[in-house]
């Protein structure tokens, strides 16, 4: 079957949760590429944010193996991890720096890639992240 809803793979990276303490943050599930073809992108949704100076950080990470991931490269990303976080600001808008989804992308050539995020403060912003994957081979029709 040829239709979007059959090929793809969405898994919980991070379940809804609170961000949580300031550097610590929300590590999110390691998801392995094998069987799917294309990037894993990360669907990010953002709650109410309460604290005007915080800072939420977005860091991708990949590996050939779970136990040494590391940093992707910006070449390796669509969209920046900049972009895919909030800044500090005030006012809080909704659909802008608060209420909001984003996403980010990996698409380089690791089996296993991640996604965390950390504030810079104590925040009890909630978030959750999806990551949606394309299978290599889809249902006959």
């Amino acid at each position: 079957m040829n239709d979007l809803y059959s090929g793809l793979n969405v898994l919980r990276a991070i379940a809804a949760v609170a961000v949580g303490t300031t550097g610590t943050g929300q590590t999110g599930k390691i998801i392995d590429r094998k069987g799917y073809i294309g990037p894993v992108l990360f669907d990010i949704s953002y709650g109410a944010i309460t604290a005007t100076n915080a800072t939420l950080t977005v860091t991708v990470k990949e590996g050939d193996v779970t136990g040494t991931l590391t940093s992707v490269a910006d070449a390796d990303l669509i969209n920046t991890e900049a972009a895919a976080g909030i800044a500090a600001g005030t006012p809080r808008t909704s659909n802008a720096n608060k209420l909001v989804a984003k996403k980010i992308a990996y698409k380089g050539g690791k089996r296993y890639c991640q996604i965390n995020i950390k504030s810079t403060v104590t925040a009890a912003t909630p978030i959750a992240v999806n990551a949606i994957q394309q299978a290599s081979s889809q249902p006959a029709s």
